[in-house]
């Protein structure tokens, strides 16, 4: 296994020395795409449930099951609020989705977002230290069309069982209504991680490449590309974060947003587009370039690219700019390209380039928080406290323009996280339990670590087999020749 590792992390040592930095970005997605492919169909999937008690003998079945197990049901029928201690429901997460949206994919049917939500359980063990299922939905009518009551019904009927629910990958403008119904009607935090897990790292990233470059957030013009669940979600908190919306212009595949956008304003079901309509771009500027004459940041997230940002519109923006493109899996222009046309500080959604602002550095730290004080819900505040948190743990241990944000390898950025997630939530009075600071970052650490040291525990022994030699070399192989 430590093998494969230092090989993945030589990535770029493998491939022709004469390949251009293009095709060295296409090798590696292809790469870990034939990569992904061997090793979810050799291990097939990536979450298994083990016990978390002792069976010294049988007998213990009396206590863990039937008889004695009723005592645990008639306790928490008559105080509901022990089931986050009596059973596995304070530590457990449901990852909920019908698959709509999924990465840069699209639709992929229901089952089509397993791997994803698998991912996502995996993370949520692995950096926060708490438990996860995935649970792919069909929200589709009799008319064949995507519903999202029957999501809003489905999480609601299931809340009971779980301490968290986390949304994902849901198209719009079926996430708005989703997350907005779910956050006030259910009785447990509803997170949807396109959309807040997305706008909190991408804030974290914004204050730090704003510190280097020696910008305020309420003075900087900013330009959002896509009006997706994610950039709407972006710039709602990035606002709240102090950020000037009259300073900033948004596209979505028709053009600019602004108050004359007759087609938005309409469609009630795109409301949240709608108040950014009337609060950003005052002046109706239509033309991307003119809009990006002069600005600060660019952050997009619309459609895989590469050309998807010019160069040219990059080079109109202000001295020292702050590029953030991060569509899936490639980002709309290669950080190469942008900074050669004169970007600053360029940060996209993937590990192998610098700067990854990605949700897996967020949910984890965030959720777990919210699961320490047993929240009620995760508060707009909650999110950007993990932001600054983030921001603030990466600023101590040193950023610069090529490493403005932590990555989700340095494990005490998410009981720091959660640490200040968790204090929010009693500040905002949505906690159930009162904790110190101190308190929470100790138990946040000690699980992430158990969590850890159980999977590292199982690989030691055999009981997780290390991959097949030739997993490595194959996907090498494959990726080279696609590319050549």
């Amino acid at each position: 296994m430590e093998e494969l590792n230092i090989n993945l992390s030589n990535l770029d040592k493998m491939f022709p020395a004469d390949f251009t930095p293009e095709q060295r970005a296409k090798a590696k997605t292809i790469f870990y795409k034939e990569m992904a492919l061997a090793a979810h169909d050799f291990y097939v999937g990536k979450i298994q449930t083990v016990p978390k008690v002792p069976v010294p003998g049988f007998n213990w079945f009396n206590a863990w099951y039937t008889p004695g197990v009723s005592k645990i049901s008639t306790s928490i029928r008559d105080d509901n609020n022990t089931s986050f201690n009596l059973s596995n429901r304070g530590s457990l997460v449901a990852v909920v989705s019908d698959s709509t949206r999924v990465l840069g994919d699209g639709d992929c049917t229901p089952p089509g977002g397993l791997g994803v939500m698998e991912g996502k359980a995996l993370l949520m063990k692995y950096l926060g230290g708490f438990d996860a299922v995935a649970l792919c939905v069909d929200s589709r009518g009799k008319d064949g069309k995507n519903d999202p009551d029957k999501i809003i019904e489905f999480v609601k009927m299931a809340q009971h069982s779980f301490g968290a629910i986390n949304l994902e990958d849901i198209s719009q403008p079926n996430c708005y209504k989703v997350l907005d119904v779910l956050r006030e009607e259910c009785d447990i935090p509803v997170w949807h991680d396109d959309a807040q897990g997305t706008a909190c790292v991408t804030l974290a990233g914004l204050i730090n490449a704003l510190k280097l470059a020696g910008k305020d957030i309420n003075k900087v013009k900013i330009v959002y590309y896509g009006a997706g669940a994610s950039n709407a979600t972006i710039a709602r908190i990035v606002n709240a974060a102090g950020a000037d919306p009259a300073k900033s212009i948004m596209f979505d595949t028709k053009g600019a947003l602004h108050k004359n956008r007759k087609d938005i304003e309409d469609d009630k079901r795109f409301y949240r587009k709608w108040e950014l309509c009337q609060i950003t771009n005052l002046d109706c500027v239509e033309d991307m370039v003119e809009a990006m004459k002069g600005a600060d940041v660019l952050i997009s997230l619309s459609q895989p690219g590469p050309d998807v940002i010019k160069k040219e519109w990059i080079s109109v923006m202000a001295e020292k700019s702050i590029v953030f493109v991060c569509a899936n899996p490639i980002p709309e222009i290669y950080p190469y390209a942008a900074k050669e046309a004169g970007a600053y500080i360029v940060a996209t959604g993937r590990g192998d380039f610098p700067n990854q602002v990605n949700n897996s550095v967020g949910f984890p730290g965030i959720l777990k928080g919210a699961l320490l004080v047993k929240a009620k819900k995760i508060t707009d505040n909650m999110a950007i406290a993990a932001a600054k948190a983030i921001a603030e743990f990466s600023e101590k241990r040193g950023i610069h323009e090529e490493n403005i944000i932590a990555k989700m390898d340095e494990p005490d950025v998410f009981p720091y996280e959660a640490a200040e997630v968790a204090m929010q939530a009693i500040k905002d009075g949505v906690a159930r339990l009162n904790m110190t600071w101190q308190e929470a970052f100790d138990v946040a650490k000690k699980d992430i670590e158990h969590a850890r040291n159980t999977a590292k525990l199982l690989v030691d022994n055999g009981i997780i087999p290390a991959p097949p030699k030739d997993m490595l070399s194959n996907a090498l192989k494959k990726a080279i020749d696609a590319v050549k």
